[in-house]
């Protein structure tokens, strides 16, 4: 097929040069509209829901607005997770959708819950309403509004407040992609009556009066129309307010004729809402900014394109004075993100050029392949216009067009090889031969290099199932990639061909190229290695796989981080005060660092610091809390660090002089995307799940503490929440009964007099500000209830302190839920380490300091969570891409061993892409793991190829070619397009791994791996792949060949039984002693044996009766003698009790697993056992052996003093009957001895001797702590299996069902037809009832069973904690005291009897005693570790 496709192209040039036209304008067509944008959108399907009610406290937050619109949330299907925050005046519940669901269904679904939960939360608490559609990439555009030099009187900040509201947002709200303007700093105007609490009591007026009043005088009507004279007159009233004066003269009230108005209670003026969020710049003080939010999923350059020239034309229209200045513009970071991978992309197809046209020896061919680049790359941005795909860092990023172009390498490469044949030589082709002989070139290698090519393409459709985080930063890519792929090979069966046919030279000239000769010398050079390496194939394949299994080893200690952190150029910083905090101080602090900062780091542009909760709160912070934009120059003008990490540092180092505020630096995209992610804004999130807000705080920063001793753990920060100051209005509801009052009405008087209360709207042409009363703030500026008045039942006015108390009290800032339950985040962002060991280090280390309540518990999100889901999905992805490879090649080859060959360039591939970032001191991050898979398809190329050649050459000949000559003959032809397929693929990397710019981090993971890995696998693929081959030939030879099989026996056999000297006995450490017995002990192969056995029980679940089959003929139901019936019955038995079954066996095997591990523990404990009681005994010999030496040499010199009269026959025979007793004693000591060293071999069960390496007998360390949970497993799992089989039983009771087809003759009817199914249902339960009593008899005993056994368990622990304490006393008085006495007894009782100081008697004394000091030393030890081991069984 693949051959017919190239005959197409040759002979249709027209056709394909029409289609390669087409190609090139379509493609510049979708690349000049294709979206743009700097990264992926990585956020999750989400939608918030905010509700802001300014009155209410954290706690009501939570108890009235936050947890009806979870419960109502929890409702929906398809929900990953919801999460909530609750602090003063304001509710954000997170509603986290799987990624299948659309946004817009999302929206709806969570619209209707909305108004579902809405009668639940009074209309005066808020409204639950959406946010935008928009996610972390939103925030595209940041502005503030500045005001020139000269006019900062004229406009302050309630003015700029005003100009960005009605003038600046109206206008880029219209842009088409952005969805929301979101206001920042400034004041809200209002027009304020602030009443005065004198001024109200003196006339008996109360606030309701006043608010009334206004209500009442603030409004129009319209009074239909009157015709006059054939003309119609409509009538509208003006009564709305439209100015302060308006309002200063409504009357609230008449006093004996005398009307009261407005200005007579209070001050009119202009006043503005409470605020709970502020902007500051550059350390100059407070502004007003905006923030502009992309809807999901807009192009991301289009919209900053847009808002940049209306943004221009708005600059027309503001005040005199009035300038927008932005200082964040997504655009910036794009325009760095892109330029890096055209620049990339450009020098990497530089390179490709360069090294074809050096390299292939004909500048003709390496022009035609060179060509297929920007054509494969325009069809790849045909396809991503089509299917979606933006052009971002990733999706563009990680194109090899070495990659790209090995499949029109080697079809090139073969067709230079058949023209360039020993035939053609000298000879010039006419346009019919060209053709031939390209089509015949072409031909030998299309089939090969298809199958690389798809190969490489299979391998990366594993990525595009990638889900989460990981899916959507690797899924472009992985389009990106295979659609410029599929483009290339296209064109190479098409496009090349027939390029090659037109533009090649028709002469071919017998001089050698450059790269001829190149190839030449360095193919001497590689056939002399090749002929090593095939003299020694084992050794070559044994090195080959110690470099895999070290390769291995290295990387464990690489380390492992999710995606390498991108450089956005700027930096955001998170400030943080102490709880209670106002906003004042946040924005003298906030100016004062911005000052700072402006003054020590000229590289820094801009600093604004977001202070609070915006008009839009997607992001519900604090007044004591802050985002600080840090706005970078370029990278060339920094002069104070060199690097980012030490930038950080020295801003840190700086900021450190203002006391009591916490700094914490990230970026502002990587901020957003943690924000909205996991709902904390730090690279690790560890979240602390309980009930109590003070426990949890107290907790939270306890672990704090710890975990800013961990190494890598920086910015270590507990997020705010107790410390709360809260004034509690407490009222007495005996008091309120008795004035006839409610609580309804002093709450409003008080929410009115200090929030301040809407009144109404006024309007200025179309702006609308709303009306508020309150009371003056200067006469309340203390909450005293003394200046409230209310009116009671009788209509006198008595202050609220007649009926309410005021406490103090410090409450929680805010409470933060997760899955419905309360928890406290600690937010760690990692620095100059990986995560993955970071948090490792974090979780041992609070395991190990932190004690928790129960019902408390710790876990840990953030970016290592991602890392975790990353890592089991790439746990599937791989093996699926390796098994998708596997499959290819056996298509390809039509045989298991070829595949096998082939196959083994994956694992050569690993080495070299593991060493690649070992070198380069970079950890395995998600970019290297998509590395690793494009490098597997890629490294298969180059083996296919060469199994390929190879058996073409033995298929070619007619005569037969042994396979010395084959390698010989395929690899001298191989050398150039393995070279330079390897090569190519490899240098177009290079400028992603070298690159420092923008978006450089995310690239250079992956470059690393594919350029180390293609290397080293080119490399060993040249030497290894044909080894491999040598030995799968022999192996082929040695089945062809019976008459060696028959004499094989004959020859192996007699080496086998060989004598083998040296090894009668071995010698061991004790954990190869340990490793030895688990390996090869019995009784531990015999419970995994049982366990397998339990598990095959799954079998036996469903147990299905035999089937039944009858036949009857005779007279059945007709009237004549010549009826036939068939029936076939099959019983399916009880659909419950199979299932109960299951959950038996599932019990089994819990119990089979827990007694397993119990085995291999005793097991572990018998092998110390008979170690320590080896040792033991050795040290009775040694200690028998040197007594024995003192009572032969006391014998003979008590022989020669009796002969010289010096001592009685008394003494001599104490002598004679000493040095027996201790012969006696040593033989024993030896005898056991030899029981204790085949004690050892047997516990190890090993079949030579087994000698201990150590000498000494020593002391076991006991366990420092004892838990005796896998023996209470053990109990409960026998219990829960007991508890099993009763289930079984008690299922019995349920109907068992069968099925069953008839088939009937009756004459004259034929062919009847009938299907059965049937029930039966037990009626006498006396058996089975007796049968369940029975279970439930067995299961009480196991219970009981389980709480004795428990409870001997605990006493045994008890006692040998008891024993290890009184056996630790003994040893410390032999090693303290007794040993050294013994020996000074033994050393003084031989001076004494060679001075003749002592008596015989005296001297046998002294001997025995040290005996027993020492004996009893050893034995006291031997116990001691007896009890140990016994002891950490329980561990």
């Amino acid at each position: 097929m693949f051959q017919a496709i190239v005959r197409f192209a040759v002979t249709k040039k027209l056709f394909v040069g029409l289609t390669t036209l087409f190609l090139l304008a379509g493609g510049i067509y979708a690349m000049l509209t294709l979206p743009v944008d700097a990264v992926p959108d990585i956020t999750n399907n989400q939608v918030q829901i905010v509700t802001v009610s300014p009155t209410l406290a954290p706690q009501e937050v939570e108890q009235l607005i936050t947890f009806p619109i979870e419960v109502a949330m929890s409702n929906i299907m398809n929900v990953e997770e919801i999460r909530s925050v609750s602090r003063f005046g304001l509710s954000v519940v997170t509603v986290v959708f799987k990624e299948s669901v659309p946004i817009l269904d999302a929206r709806q679904l969570i619209n209707e819950q909305i108004q579902t939960v809405a009668g639940e939360i009074p209309t005066e608490l808020g409204m639950p309403e959406m946010m935008p559609i928009t996610t972390g990439l939103g925030e595209i555009y940041q502005y503030t509004l500045d005001v020139a030099p000269g006019y900062e009187d004229k406009y302050d900040a309630m003015e700029l407040r005003t100009i960005q509201d009605w003038i600046v947002k109206r206008q880029l709200s219209g842009i088409p992609g952005i969805v929301e303007i979101n206001s920042f700093g400034g004041y809200l105007k209002q027009y304020e009556v602030a009443v005065d609490p004198d001024a109200l009591y003196s006339l008996n007026i109360t606030i309701s009066d006043v608010f009334d009043a206004l209500s009442r005088n603030n409004q129009n009507t319209g009074g239909s129309y009157i015709e006059k004279v054939n003309r119609a007159y409509y009538i509208r009233s003006e009564g709305m307010i439209s100015s302060l004066d308006d309002i200063r003269q409504i009357v609230v009230t008449n006093r004996g004729g005398i009307p009261i108005h407005i200005s007579d209670v209070g001050t009119v003026k202009f006043g503005s809402a409470k605020r709970f969020g502020a902007m500051t710049r550059d350390g100059k003080g407070e502004c007003v900014g905006g923030i502009a939010m992309m809807l999901k999923g807009a192009n991301a350059n289009v919209v900053t394109k847009e808002l940049e020239a209306r943004v221009e034309k708005i600059q027309k229209m503001l005040p005199e004075g009035v300038t927008i200045s932005p200082y964040l513009n997504r655009s910036e970071l794009v325009s760095r993100n892109i330029s890096t991978v055209i620049r990339n992309l450009i020098e990497g197809a530089i390179i490709v050029f360069v090294v074809l046209i050096v390299f292939l020896g004909n500048a003709r061919a390496g022009l035609i392949v060179a060509s297929v680049i920007p054509l494969a790359m325009l069809f790849a941005f045909i396809l991503m216009r089509i299917f979606g795909v933006s052009a971002n860092l990733m999706s563009l990023g990680a194109i090899d067009f070495g990659i790209v172009v090995d499949g029109s390498i080697v079809i090139v490469e073969g067709i230079l090889a058949h023209l360039f044949s020993q035939s053609n030589l000298g000879r010039t082709l006419s346009r019919k031969q060209m053709d031939a002989q390209v089509i015949a070139g072409a031909g030998n290698v299309v089939r090969s290099a298809t199958f690389a090519v798809i190969i490489i393409l299979i391998v990366f459709f594993p990525i595009l199932t990638l889900t989460g985080i990981e899916g959507k930063y690797f899924t472009p890519m992985a389009k990106t990639l295979v659609f410029c792929i599929i483009g290339a090979l296209l064109l190479s069966l098409t496009y090349v061909p027939m390029m090659s046919s037109l533009f090649l030279s028709h002469h071919i000239s017998s001089k050698p190229s450059f790269a001829d000769r190149f190839f030449a010398w360095l193919n001497r050079i590689y056939q002399k290695c090749l002929a090593v390496c095939l003299r020694f194939s084992w050794a070559t394949v044994v090195a080959a796989v110690a470099a895999f299994a070290a390769s291995l080893m290295l990387f464990t200690r690489l380390g492992a981080e999710f995606i390498p952190t991108l450089d956005e150029g700027d930096f955001a910083m998170q400030m943080a005060l102490p709880a209670g905090s106002s906003l004042s101080r946040s924005i003298n602090v906030s100016e004062r660092a911005e000052k700072i900062l402006m003054d020590n780091f000229p590289e820094i542009k801009h600093v604004v610091a977001k202070i609070g909760t915006a008009e839009v709160p997607t992001d519900p912070m604090a007044v004591e809390d802050a985002d600080v934009m840090i706005v970078m120059k370029p990278f060339e003008e920094w002069t104070s660090a060199s690097s980012r990490a030490e930038l950080v540092e020295k801003m840190k180092a700086s900021l450190d002089t203002i006391p009591d505020v916490e700094f914490n630096f990230s970026q502002p995209i990587q901020l957003r995307f943690n924000e909205l992610m996991t709902g904390a804004k730090a690279d690790i999130a560890i979240k602390l799940y309980g009930e109590d807000m003070a426990e949890l705080y107290s907790k939270a920063k306890e672990a704090a503490k710890y975990v800013e001793q961990v190494p890598g753990a920086s910015d270590v920060l507990v997020e705010q929440a107790m410390g709360l100051p809260q004034l509690v209005v407490n009222y007495n509801r005996a008091k309120i009964a008795r004035y006839g009052i409610n609580i309804e009405e002093l709450n409003s008087i008080i929410r009115a007099a200090y929030a301040g209360e809407t009144a109404g709207t006024v309007f200025e042409n179309e702006r609308r500000f709303d009306l508020v009363v309150r009371l003056d703030q200067q006469k309340v500026a203390d909450l005293n209830l003394d200046r409230l008045f209310i009116r009671t039942a009788e209509g006198i006015q008595i202050p609220v302190s007649e009926v309410a108390t005021i406490d103090l009290v410090n409450g929680p800032l805010q409470i933060n839920r997760d899955a419905t339950k309360r928890r406290v985040v600690i937010g760690v962002n990692v620095r100059d380490a990986d995560i993955q060991q970071v948090v490792a280090d974090i979780r041992q280390t609070l395991e190990k300091n932190v004690k928790l309540n129960p019902g408390y518990y710790f876990e840990y999100g953030g970016q290592f969570e991602n890392l975790q889901n990353a890592i089991r999905t790439l746990l599937v992805v791989i093996p699926v891409a390796l098994m998708l490879i596997l499959l290819l090649l056996f298509f390809a080859f039509k045989s298991i061993t070829y595949t096998l060959v082939v196959f083994s360039t994956v694992p050569l591939s690993i080495i070299g892409g593991i060493l690649a970032l070992w070198l380069r001191g970079l950890p395995f991050s998600i970019s290297a793991g998509v590395g690793f898979i494009a490098l597997f398809g890629v490294a298969v190329l180059n083996g296919i190829l060469m199994i390929n050649h190879f058996n073409d050459l033995r298929n070619m000949t007619p005569y037969h070619l042994s396979t010395r000559r084959i390698i010989t003959r395929g690899t001298h032809h191989l050398l150039r397009p393995v070279f330079l397929t390897g090569l190519v693929a490899s240098l177009g990397f290079i400028p992603m791994a070298i690159a420092k710019t923008a978006g450089a981090e995310v690239q250079r993971p992956l470059a690393t791996v594919v350029i180390g890995g293609l290397f080293v696998s080119t490399l060993l693929t040249l030497f290894v792949v044909p080894v491999f081959y040598k030995l799968v030939r022999s192996a082929n030879v040695l089945k062809r060949k019976p008459f060696l099989r028959k004499f094989l026996p004959f020859v192996v056999v007699p080496m086998l039984m060989l004598p083998l000297n040296g090894y009668s006995q071995q010698t061991v450490t004790l954990d190869e002693a340990v490793e030895m017995a688990i390996e090869n002990h019995p009784q531990l192969k015999s419970a995994e044996a049982a366990i397998q056995r339990t598990k095959a029980m799954r079998g036996e679940s469903w147990k299905l009766t035999p089937t039944t089959v009858d036949y009857s003929f005779g007279q059945l139901n007709g009237i004549e003698r010549k009826d036939r019936e068939i029936s076939i019955t099959q019983s399916v038995g009880s659909l419950l009790t199979p299932f109960y079954k299951n959950a038996l066996v599932r019990r089994q095997t819990e119990t089979g697993t827990h007694y397993k591990e119990l085995v291999r523990r005793e097991i572990i404990a018998e092998v110390k056992r008979a170690w320590s009681y080896y040792l033991y005994t050795q040290e009775l010999c040694n200690l028998y052996a040197d007594q024995n030496a003192l009572a032969a040499e006391l014998q003979r010199t008590s022989e020669l003093r009796y002969e010289q009269g010096d001592i009685t026959r008394l003494e001599r025979s104490m002598s004679a009957t000493m040095a027996a007793d201790m012969r006696n004693k040593l033989f024993q000591a030896q005898e056991e001895h030899k029981v204790a060293a085949a004690r050892l071999q047997w516990v190890c069960y090993s079949s030579t001797p087994v000698v201990p390496a150590d000498s000494v007998l020593t002391r076991f360390i006991p366990v420092a702590e004892v838990s005796t949970e896998l023996q209470r497993s053990y109990f409960e799992s026998q219990v829960r299996e007991a508890e099993a089989r009763t289930r079984i039983e008690k299922s019995r009771f349920f109907p068992e069902f069968s099925v069953g087809y008839q088939r009937q003759n009756i004459l004259p009817d034929k062919g009847l037809n009938a299907y059965v199914v049937g029930a039966s249902f037990p009626i006498f339960f006396n058996t089975q009832r007796s049968r369940i009593r029975q279970a439930k008899a067995d299961a009480y005993i196991a219970r009981n069973n389980a709480e004795i056994n428990m409870r001997d368990m605990n006493n045994r622990i008890t006692e040998l904690q008891a024993n290890l304490r009184r056996y630790d006393e003994s040893l410390r008085y032999y090693t303290g005291s007794a040993l050294t006495e013994a020996a000074t007894l033994i050393r003084d009782a031989k001076v004494q009897l060679a001075n003749s100081e002592t008596t015989i008697a005296e001297y046998i004394m002294s001997i025995n005693t040290a005996l027993e000091i020492r004996r009893g030393y050893i034995e006291t030890l031997n116990q001691y570790n007896i009890a140990a081991l016994e002891y950490e069984l329980y561990r």
